[in-house]
């Protein structure tokens, strides 16, 4: 725990309140024996009362350890035994109260892991425990109330985590910190053996005769090894300090020389000070000047302002004036104008016909005009065509050369593959298949080994057919094709197992055919569906089939029993086309690979069989043939090619020679650089059909004679539309005419409306002109007042300003000009003496910071040396009262132990020896033996447990804790040393009212008197399947009876 720790360390002598009462007691040990003996057993009974806080009120447990449910046990405040037969549970509830209080998995002896006690067969475990939490000790009694609700929840992984609830049930907080913060506050300290007692550790306290193991737990109880512990922390902490104060020593010595150095570079720049103090003045008196300029500037705008403002009522008069001519004129206007409207109306009548013809010429002018350009366009058109048709009669040349070029190449790559595969196939058949065939089928014979398949998969088909006639192989390869590298499977779960592993032997889209048809080991009877011809066999009976599944899934897929094969051609058309085929016959096949139909026939793409023949030797002398057929053309289109490339050079020189040509000769240009550009890509277009160039060609001449028949169809119609528009023309003229002598009739009207209208214009005119001059004048009356507005609110704001620079008014004779070319010398001079001393700033900032660090650090030391000091000082007296508390604890504990070996007639004493840190324990059985003290490991085990209860009790009498617990303490004792043992605890529970006992013990307690303080839970043996433990109290018991 952490925290505890932290505070022994800063208040090794105040964490517990019994243990300053001792402090400033007698330091002489023997003096306080005596003292102190007469007064032990007054002593006895006035232990610390303080149990209104940290009691345990109750524990439950959920799927702890092997216990489904168990709990809730409701402890009373003083005396609580927990009795019942091993295996009933009583350990488990004070390994639950070690566990829940957040104590480690090993304190309890139980288990390495908090996961051992989830219970077998859950996934976690839960346990929660109620402290008293009244009084005024209590532990922010505003949130929790008068009960704190400790909730663990232990995970499988061995992961926990808290839940912190009030007496009602809020949760207050699920951190650790708050319940160690809770422990610390009641002086709970479960990893304390005097605390609690397990049941391991009383077993090995009771039995163990080491010296040592007693001295260490007489310190472990204590806390005293927890404070030596700190102790010697402290001290290696003080090594550590010393070390940096050297350290610092060292570092500190370099900082007053940097510091020395800087100082006197500061001090060398102070005349620079006193410029700066007058430019500071200059800057002053600068900010009060411009407030003055600004006030002398504004007074000009008032004075013109005032002036405008008594011009305002000459416009108006201007104004009034003006209306009255534009009345007049516009008057005179409209008299004019009814006039000119009814020569108007005669006028008006014409211009709708006028517009129409007019329109009309328009529309013939653009038809002949669209005619015209249509022609240009198929002339244009026709040109391009015929050289587009050039073009592609030479690339056709050229690509034909270029295609044959490829197929040879490709065709005898194609040989050689096939080659390769039939000399593998000498060795081994299945690679005529391909060559990863022998491996996938190895991995599908694996594959069933393993029990992935119901049934082994059959295939590839071909390699279970063989001919009778090799003079029918290419008939039978075209007439299965694919079917020759499937494979068969008898259900679909197989077919996705074969599936799978062809995706790792075959490229997707090349993987061969799966069929799925249940397997069978009988040929199908096809004796009446069959083809049945007295000349040729059909496929099914020309053929020599190693599996029945084989002949059936071909009899499926295919229907080989209803082809026939007929070696001639012609016999075959005989027999399926002139005549009616026979009967269940669909079609047949001829030894050159030809499919024939009652009314159809198709030419086989295959040349010679490639899987089923058998004389593998002709096939490889056959292919090898091919291949030097193949090689020569191919170097025959090569040279070919060659010399179409050297074409293609010669043509690149005679285009750089006409690219000097005039701009006459632009459209041939292009065209020849399209070729050129189709020349050099040749290579990149390789691909285009050459078939789709010659059809490009054919459509290309059709267009031709499409655009010439077009071309003549719109010269004709050019010079009807030409006709048609002289007509409209002359109507057009016609009818300007008539409208001419209407407007010669309006003429002069008009040119007295005219007049008129000038005469309202200008005196509009007038009129605006009179109105913009006001709008300009009040327009230059408000900008100046918004001027003035302004020009005040800058003058304010300059004047804050210079009341921030410096607050009081100050009259300036000078002007701003003179003051800021003062200004500006008086920079320069400090520019030039920082150039020369260096930037003030950076020297005093330099000389502040070496300042500050030196400071800084003699501080550090100064201080640390000042701890170093205070700490011996205070170790030097912690330590002694470590020593003290140390020998009044011992002496205290050796009161007790006497005083409770007296109440049994007996005599012993507790030997201490702290600088070996042994603790022996020395016993006189009886009152007549007081010749002979015993050590301990003389007695009985009766006796020998009686005396380590009397030291657990003197230990009780020495230390805090709101609660103690102790498991099977009895367990080596008879009923005589028991019955005082427990009389004993009994005496010190009876005199510590407000303290709590835990005691477990697989003994019955009947005989334990009747008391209100005192509880009994009698735990039962688990029966068989049963979930949940049932107990009850005593105390309850004797109420129901």
């Amino acid at each position: 725990m952490g925290k505890r720790k932290e505070e022994s360390i800063s208040e090794p002598g105040s964490c517990k309140r019994q243990k300053q009462e001792y402090t400033d007691e007698h330091s002489d040990e023997s003096n306080e024996e005596e003292n102190s003996q007469s007064s032990a057993d007054s002593n006895f009974s006035l232990l610390s009362t303080a149990g209104d806080v940290g009691v345990i009120e109750s524990i439950q447990l959920k799927n702890f350890m092997c216990h489904s449910m168990l709990g809730p046990f409701q402890f009373g405040s003083n005396l609580n035994f927990v009795v019942g037969n091993n295996g009933s549970g009583k350990s488990s509830v004070l390994t639950a109260l070690i566990v829940g209080l957040g104590g480690k998995a090993t304190a309890t002896n139980r288990g390495s892991s908090l996961k051992m006690f989830v219970r077998d067969g859950e996934t976690s475990a839960d346990i929660s425990i109620t402290l008293r939490n009244q009084g005024r000790d209590a532990f922010k009694p505003e949130l929790y109330g008068g009960s704190i609700i400790v909730n663990q929840h232990i995970n499988l992984d061995g992961s926990r985590s808290y839940k912190l609830k009030s007496k009602s049930g809020t949760i207050i907080s699920s951190k650790k910190e708050e319940l160690l913060g809770i422990l610390d506050h009641f002086n709970i300290q479960v990893d304390n053996p005097v605390s609690v007692l397990t049941q391991e550790m009383s077993k090995h306290f009771l039995q163990s005769k080491n010296e040592g193991d007693k001295y260490k737990f007489f310190m472990k109880a204590t806390q005293l090894e927890q404070m030596k512990e700190d102790y010697s922390s402290i001290m290696k902490t003080k090594e550590n300090t010393c070390i940096q104060i050297e350290q610092g020593v060292e570092r500190l010595q370099e900082l007053k020389q940097l510091y020395v150095e800087k100082r006197e570079r500061y001090k060398s720049i102070g005349f620079v000070n006193d410029m700066r103090n007058h430019l500071e003045d200059l800057k002053h008196k600068m900010a009060w000047a411009v407030v003055g300029e600004m006030e002398k500037e504004i007074q000009p705008v008032k004075e013109g302002i005032r002036a405008e403002e008594g011009n305002t009522e000459k416009f108006v008069q201007k104004l009034e004036e003006c209306r009255a001519k534009v009345n007049e004129a516009e008057e005179k206007y409209k008299a004019i104008q009814d006039k000119l409207i009814t020569v108007s109306e005669e006028a008006q009548a014409l211009h709708p016909q006028c517009i129409s013809l007019k329109a009309d010429i328009q529309a013939r002018r653009k038809a002949v005009n669209e005619a015209e350009v249509l022609y240009n366009r198929s002339r244009t058109e026709l040109k391009r065509l015929g050289k587009d048709d050039e073009q592609l009669c030479k690339r056709i040349e050229e690509l034909k050369s270029r295609r044959e070029d490829s197929d040879v190449k490709q065709a005898l790559d194609a040989r050689q593959r096939q080659l390769r595969e039939l000399k593998d196939s000498k060795t081994n058949t299945l690679k005529r298949f391909g060559p990863h065939v022998p491996a996938f089928l190895e991995a599908v014979e694996a594959a069933y080994r393993q029990g992935r398949f119901k049934h082994k998969p059959v295939g590839p088909l071909g390699a279970f057919i063989h001919p009778k006639d090799a003079e029918l192989t290419l008939a039978v390869e075209s007439c299965l094709k694919s079917l020759v590298q499937a494979f068969c499977c008898d259900n679909h779960s197989d077919e996705r197992t074969l599936q799978l592993l062809m995706s790792q032997y075959y490229p997707r889209g090349f993987r061969p055919q799966i069929i799925v048809n249940k397997f069978q080991n009988e040929v199908y009877d096809i004796r009446h569906r069959g083809v049945h011809h007295p000349e040729f066999p059909s496929v099914l009976t020309a053929l020599e089939i190693d599996h029945a599944v084989v002949a059936n899934c071909l009899i499926d897929v295919r229907g080989i029993e209803t082809v026939l094969l007929i070696k001639s051609s012609c016999k075959a058309r005989e027999v399926m086309q002139f005549n009616r085929p026979p009967k269940n016959c669909r079609e047949a096949f001829t030894a050159e690979g030809d499919q024939v139909f009652e009314r159809r026939y198709y030419s086989s793409d295959y040349l010679r069989p490639k899987f089923l023949s058998k004389d593998v030797e002709a096939e490889i002398s056959h292919l090898e043939k091919e291949i030097e057929n193949k090689k020569a053309r191919l170097a025959a289109s090569q040279q070919c090619l060659y010399s179409i490339e050297n074409e293609i050079r010669q043509n690149e020189d005679y285009l750089h020679g006409h690219r000097r040509h005039q701009k006459e000769l632009q459209i041939k240009i292009r065209t020849t650089n399209a070729e050129i550009a189709d020349l050099e890509n040749m290579e990149e277009h390789q691909s285009v059909d050459i078939r789709t160039l010659e059809g490009e060609a054919e459509e290309n001449k059709g267009k031709m004679e499409s655009v010439k028949e077009d071309m003549q169809q719109q010269s004709r119609r050019m010079e009807e539309l030409k006709n048609i528009l002289q007509v409209a023309e002359k109507n057009f003229e016609e009818m300007k005419e008539k409208i001419h002598q209407v407007e010669e009739i309006a003429g002069p009207i008009k040119e007295e409306l005219n007049k008129a209208d000038s005469e309202v214009e200008n005196s509009k005119r007038r009129l605006q002109h009179y109105e913009d001059k006001q709008k300009e004048h009040l327009a230059y009356i408000k900008m100046h007042k918004e001027l003035l507005a302004a020009r005040e609110k800058e003058l304010e704001e300059k004047m804050a300003q210079a009341r921030q620079i410096y607050p009081e008014r100050i009259e300036i004779s000078r002007t701003v000009k003179s003051l800021d070319a003062e200004m500006n010398r008086l920079r320069e001079r400090i520019n030039s003496e920082n150039d020369r001393h260096g930037n003030r700033e950076e020297i005093v900032q330099q000389f502040h910071d070496a300042k500050e660090r030196y400071e800084d650090a003699n501080s550090k030391v100064k201080n640390l040396k000042k701890f170093i000091r205070l700490l011996e000082e205070i170790m030097t007296q912690r330590f002694k009262i470590y020593r003290q508390f140390l020998r009044l604890l011992s002496l205290r504990c050796k009161l007790y132990f006497d005083h409770l070996l007296r109440i049994r007639a007996c005599s012993g004493k507790i030997i201490f020896d702290h600088k070996n840190e042994t603790l022996s324990i020395t016993v006189q059985p009886r009152e007549e033996n007081k010749s002979s003290l015993n050590d301990v490991r003389s007695l009985s085990g009766g006796e020998r447990s009686f005396s380590t209860v009397c030291f657990i009790l003197s230990l009780w009498s020495i230390t805090e804790s709101p609660f103690r617990c102790l498991d099977e303490f009895d367990v080596y004792m008879d009923m005589v040393n028991r019955r005082i043992a427990m009389d004993m605890i009994l005496k010190v529970a009876d005199s510590q009212h407000h303290r709590q006992f835990i005691l477990l013990t697989p003994q019955s307690m009947s005989s334990l008197p009747t008391s209100p303080r005192i509880r009994i839970f009698r735990m039962q043996d688990p029966e068989r399947g049963q979930r949940t433990l049932n107990f009850q109290n005593r105390n309850d018991e004797e109420e129901d009876q």
